[in-house]
């Protein structure tokens, strides 16, 4: 059965650091890209970024990657979101997804990913 599940939300002050996880299961994780969304109270959801074949495919919106790290471990069945000098407004529900590698980066950019989690709450708050 298909799963992703992500984990590693919870409350941070400003400027705190967190690391999300997402553990995918019953697809060949190896084939698929990954991204991370968000969705903050009363707002629309948007993509943090997205994982291909590794670091050198890894790609971030609007200037998240300075402050953000995405890196997967295909050992592990696991994507991570590294989420440095967090602010307020990173408050949201963070969601990883998945879609076949091939074409994986327009999927991400236009919400086609085939497969998503339920999402881990993360609240930036002092």
């Amino acid at each position: 059965q298909l799963q992703l599940v992500e984990s590693g939300g919870g409350l941070v002050h400003p400027g705190g650091s967190l690391n999300l996880s997402c553990v995918v299961s019953g697809i060949a994780f190896a084939t698929y890209g990954i991204g991370w969304y968000r969705q903050a109270p009363g707002k629309e959801r948007e993509g943090v970024g997205c994982v291909g074949d590794g670091p050198h495919s890894t790609y971030y919106s609007n200037g998240l990657e300075d402050r953000f790290t995405i890196s997967r471990d295909n050992a592990k069945n696991t994507v991570y979101l590294q989420m440095n000098s967090l602010k307020p407004e990173d408050t949201a529900i963070y969601y990883c997804a998945a879609v076949e590698k091939r074409g994986f980066l327009s999927a991400y950019w236009d919400f086609r990913m085939t497969y998503w989690g339920k999402g881990t709450r993360v609240n930036v708050s002092s």
